[in-house]
């Protein structure tokens, strides 16, 4: 079987504990213990801060190994060294050396993809890792690195089938990337802040939390994406993102700060934060004609939620909505979110995982169903000249292959 295809194969697999992609990285001659590790874990934005985080230290003059996930177009978009994406040379070599003893221990989708970044990253000689967290973190395949650092950007209503029923226990699940004496960062409020309080004074983890350790100030709204002000230590900081979305000012100011603890100065920080991209999230694609496509993969209510202040915020609307959902996600509360910014038209992506866009009719009434993507943008497009995709980061990517010409991929993680 194709390596790339015998890799996809395991996807769908979700195994809590640790002790197999301990067992694959010892096997591999732990690769994870050649560098020093940042985790990102949270609910929603792990993704923009984990690619600030790695721009920072990257301005420091670091070699920087960054793993997020899920891909949108490529796999080897969630293994990146100094923003450089492994060949596909190498990521078939990685796969053969992996894949034995993958084999012999059972090992998931992301056990696998997992190993895979933190042996490419020893090998690439990389001077810091920033890792994404996948699910939750107490198990997630991530957290079998030590970290010099830890971020829990949030904690929302997503997952809570394997990581609830409450915020409390998501909360829980998350904090399992603290370590004693490790200083870690949060955006979290209410329930959630609460129990990482509290999980935090337990273990002896240092926790420097938004609005009270650090804080935000003037966040708004400029022609290139957003600006606002960091005060940390009495120092206040003025700032600017490519990035859309005032709730993005969130996720880079524990980027910022997270910098700042691991040693990089003021000015690396503002280099790092101007520069960061984050494809898929609020992400604005010219088309023909004047008209215009934004890709966003909010995918929870949370997310939802802040897709709409965002289009409101930049000025974004009117709008259509195209969108699809996984089944496993509520429906009812996205629905609640994003109702009445415009006509919908709702798809699905290649998966068994996306739910069927006529189950979704009740919530958005008078919308227009399509099952394919593609067909759906037509629709859309013919409606209004802004088009936004959403409630899928798995939807954004098949909407972004199919424009690059290439066919859909089954996706499960």
């Amino acid at each position: 079987m194709d390596p790339l295809a015998w890799l996809y194969a395991r996807q769908g697999q979700v195994k809590p504990g640790l002790e197999r992609i301990r067992a694959l990285l010892a096997r591999l001659g732990n690769p994870q213990e050649a560098y020093p590790v940042a985790l990102i874990g949270g609910t929603n934005g792990k993704g923009t801060t984990a690619r600030a985080l790695a721009a920072i230290l990257e301005e420091t003059g670091l070699r920087v190994g960054l793993y997020t996930s899920p891909h949108l177009v490529d796999f080897r978009e969630r293994v990146a060294v100094q923003g450089q994406l492994l060949s596909e040379a190498m990521l078939l070599a990685l796969l053969e050396e992996v894949r034995p003893h993958a084999e012999a221990l059972e090992a998931s989708f992301f056990e696998v993809a997992t190993a895979l970044a933190l042996l490419h990253f020893a090998q690439e000689g990389v001077e810091f890792a920033v890792l994404e967290v996948g699910l939750g973190g107490r198990w997630d395949a991530t957290n079998a690195a030590d970290p010099h650092l830890c971020v829990v950007t949030n904690i929302g209503h997503d997952h809570l089938e394997i990581l609830g029923p409450t915020l409390k226990d998501v909360a829980r699940e998350k904090a399992g990337i603290f370590r004693k004496g490790v200083p870690a960062l949060t955006a979290a409020k209410g329930e959630g802040l609460g129990e990482l309080k509290a999980q935090a004074e337990d273990l002896g983890t240092p926790l420097w939390v938004l609005g009270e350790e650090f804080d935000l100030e003037g966040v708004e709204a400029w022609e290139g994406g957003i600006a606002f002000r960091l005060r940390l230590k009495g120092e206040e900081r003025p700032f600017k993102s490519r990035l859309l979305g005032p709730h993005q000012a969130e996720n880079l100011a524990l980027a910022a700060v997270g910098g700042r603890l691991l040693g990089a100065s003021w000015e690396a920080v503002a280099r790092g934060l101007s520069r960061v991209e984050n494809p898929g999230r609020l992400e604005r694609l010219p088309w023909p004609g004047g008209r215009e496509l934004i890709l966003d993969g909010a995918h929870n209510p949370e997310g939802a939620w802040a897709l709409r202040e965002a289009l409101r915020f930049h000025g974004l609307l009117p709008a259509v909505l195209v969108l699809g959902f996984s089944r496993e996600k509520d429906h009812r509360a996205m629905a609640e979110a994003l109702g009445g910014l415009g006509p919908v038209v709702l798809t699905r992506y290649a998966s068994p995982r996306s739910q069927d866009p006529k189950a979704l009719l009740p919530l958005f009434p008078g919308a227009l169903v399509e099952e394919d993507p593609l067909k759906a943008l037509e629709k859309a497009l013919a409606l209004e000249d802004r088009v936004v995709v959403a409630g899928s980061l798995y939807l954004v990517g098949e909407v972004k292959r199919a424009l690059l010409g290439l066919p859909p991929e089954e996706r499960w993680q």
